[in-house]
């Protein structure tokens, strides 16, 4: 099967992006790069007071992403698999949401000297999920400093993502709709991995076989 040499696993809070890129990047036997949100020191007082903690949150987040993705430039993209769960855009969807006006200026001059560095995947996955599925979800694993997330943030969040993701145009996107889809499932999992061994041409929706949903 074609192997697609840069995966990038997308979604919200919840969708299963890690789940899924760690399963994927055994089936390729490809390098995992995971996103380092535990290391980010304000996203506790964040949850609990979004406004004041946004924007040293972001910040954080957008040099840590930049630090990271800028060193598959480092890794033979030729004739090594990467896969990760998240790109570098995800980081404007947040900050859109989060940040005032003011901020955002301030934030658009950082982002926009750090983004030319990165280098673009050529396959997103961009898993949709309902956002009760998500709050579902998140209550399940039970992350201290996601508790206090309010439904709201989450549907404002998911909006966003949907958004972002119908005008997306940087790189192949496969979406899939995870709502009954156990990404812990090996069927599933494998049922993915085919899918992705095939080519992807702009935007293409895939709903795996029935007998995979639960």
């Amino acid at each position: 099967m074609a192997k697609p040499n840069y995966i990038a696993i997308e979604g919200v809070i919840g969708a299963g992006k890690t789940t899924l890129a760690k399963a994927l990047s055994q089936r390729f036997n490809g390098r995992l790069v995971l996103e380092r949100f535990d290391e980010n020191p304000f996203l506790s007082d964040f949850y609990k007071n979004p406004v004041q903690n946004a924007f040293t949150t972001q910040i954080f987040f957008l040099l840590s992403r930049y630090k990271q993705l800028s060193q598959l430039h480092n890794y033979d993209l030729f004739h090594e698999t990467i896969v990760t769960d998240y790109i570098f855009e995800k980081d404007r969807i947040f900050a859109n949401i989060n940040l005032s006006e003011l901020e955002m200026r301030l934030y658009d001059e950082v982002e926009r000297h750090l983004a030319s560095e990165i280098p673009h995947p050529n396959l997103v996955v961009y898993l949709q999920t309902d956002p009760s599925t998500l709050m579902r979800r998140i209550r399940k694993r039970a992350r201290p400093y996601e508790k206090k997330i309010p439904e709201k943030y989450i549907e404002n969040l998911s909006e966003a993502y949907e958004h972002f993701f119908f005008h997306y145009t940087e790189s192949p996107l496969l979406v899939i709709n995870t709502d009954r889809l156990d990404l812990e499932n090996d069927a599933v999992i494998e049922d993915l991995f085919q899918r992705l061994g095939r080519t992807v041409i702009g935007t293409e929706f895939y709903n795996p076989d029935a007998m995979l949903w639960g």
